[in-house]
């Protein structure tokens, strides 16, 4: 049977973008807001931004691991929408929100305990470790909410519904602007709660997402009560392969904070802002990436490799392009981020890490196109295998240029750049 036509063909570009600006948006809502966010608690002090970054960088991570749950809901909706077998559909999504619900919850039950330890091992201690443990015990109650969402979002996006996801998320995060504005100064009836008032507007706000985002995917895919066997075990064996290449990856990112934060106050300031940059491009970057992810996901459910390569081939030089602009944008933008995002004290620290960082974007871009092309084919022992290997050896590489002389900001990010040109 010939493959159902699809409007990439006739048109590759005018589809491309069409499909991957609505996951542009939403993908570069949430981190919009963390730099809002962070603006608003930079006027706090150099303590409070910190701990900022401490209890940040502890639970993206968390959920970052998570996430193969919404890759695994893509991948596969995708697949069986691409090879005509849209019931099934149905059953993914019911397994992989359970599955989400249940991690977490069990993530509140298990890291709450554990976040002096887990606060301490990022380098934070004092004051900023006590306000990073206040900030992550209230995001906590949010991660159920977090999980469930990334799901949402990729089982429309393996129906190639990408604007569903970017209306949720305007709204959510447009909420937690508009929350943290209120509770982490104080206004009207609202007392001024700092890092605390940022942790509770982002809860509540994931959580009103997650309510809205649950009836919408239920009016496009119908849920299943009863799912097989077969189908548990893929997404397990998937989950097994994303949480290793997941947390390794996190692991390494985590070791930079912590490595940022014991040169100095200002240091780990800095790599806050830095860091929250890094993440805004990246998940620009990971527009086409996602997008990539659905439209070779369906090809190759329809059994049509040549069709999956002549997406890669078109996407590529939109990825490689964007990486440019964007390196461009940042060197061009620096005097605005140092302006009012970074605290004095740590701007001398801060500009030559920020340039390594632009220089960076290029590869960035590639390493993101490749990692949506894996996923689209299902080849997630592969892309465990990668960063597994790149991120050891950049946890190597910091830990020797912790030991060979005092450590700087712009060596961290040196090192970054490495770990994405081993990826």
């Amino acid at each position: 049977m010939e493959p159902t036509p699809h409007p990439f063909f006739e048109q590759p570009h005018r589809t491309l973008i069409r499909l991957s600006i609505p996951v542009l948006l939403s993908l570069t809502a949430e981190p919009i807001t963390a730099l809002v966010d962070t603006a608003f608690i930079s006027s706090l002090g150099v303590v409070p931004l910190a701990a900022l970054g401490v209890g940040t960088t502890a639970l993206s991570s968390l959920f970052w691991m998570f996430g193969f749950l919404g890759v695994g809901a893509q991948t596969e909706i995708a697949q069986l929408y691409g090879g005509g077998k849209k019931e099934q559909a149905g059953g993914i999504l019911s397994l992989t929100l359970l599955m989400s619900l249940i991690a977490g919850v069990l993530i509140i039950l298990v890291i709450s305990p554990g976040a002096e330890w887990l606060t301490r091992l990022l380098g934070a201690s004092g004051a900023v470790q006590e306000n990073a443990i206040l900030y992550m015990r209230i995001r906590l109650f949010g991660a159920p909410a977090v999980l469930l969402t990334l799901t949402v979002f990729g089982a429309l996006r393996g129906i190639q519904d990408m604007r569903t996801p970017l209306w949720i998320a305007l709204g959510v995060n447009g909420l937690n602007i508009i929350l943290d504005w209120l509770l982490i100064f104080g206004k009207g009836p609202f007392p001024a709660l700092g890092v605390e008032g940022s942790a509770l507007a982002s809860t509540i706000s994931q959580w009103l997402g997650t309510l809205v985002g649950l009836v919408l995917v239920s009016r496009k895919i119908q849920l299943s009560r009863t799912f097989q066997m077969r189908e548990t075990l893929k997404i397990m064996r998937i989950g097994g392969d994303m949480f290793i290449r997941t947390g390794m990856l996190n692991l390494f990112l985590i070791y930079t904070t912590r490595a940022a934060n014991q040169i100095s106050p200002s240091s780990g300031a800095a790599h806050q802002v830095l860091r929250q940059m890094w993440v805004f491009t990246a998940l620009a970057l990971d527009a086409f990436a996602s997008t990539v992810q659905s439209l070779v996901g369906y090809f190759i459910g329809q059994g049509s490799v040549r069709n999956a390569r002549s997406v890669v081939r078109v996407v590529m030089a939109w990825s490689l392009g964007t990486g440019i602009a964007l390196g461009l944008l940042m060197i061009g933008g620096q005097d605005l981020v140092i302006h009012y995002l970074v605290p004095p004290s740590a701007a001398a620290v801060f500009l030559p890490a920020w340039w390594v960082s632009a220089l960076s974007q290029p590869l960035n871009s590639i390493a993101f196109l490749t990692d949506g092309v894996h996923l689209g084919t299902g080849d997630y022992g592969f892309l465990r295998n990668a960063v597994l290997s790149s991120s050891l050896a950049g946890i190597l590489g910091l830990w020797i240029l912790e030991r060979t002389g005092p450590g700087t900001l712009t060596g961290i990010w040196i090192m970054i750049t490495i770990w994405i040109i081993l990826r």
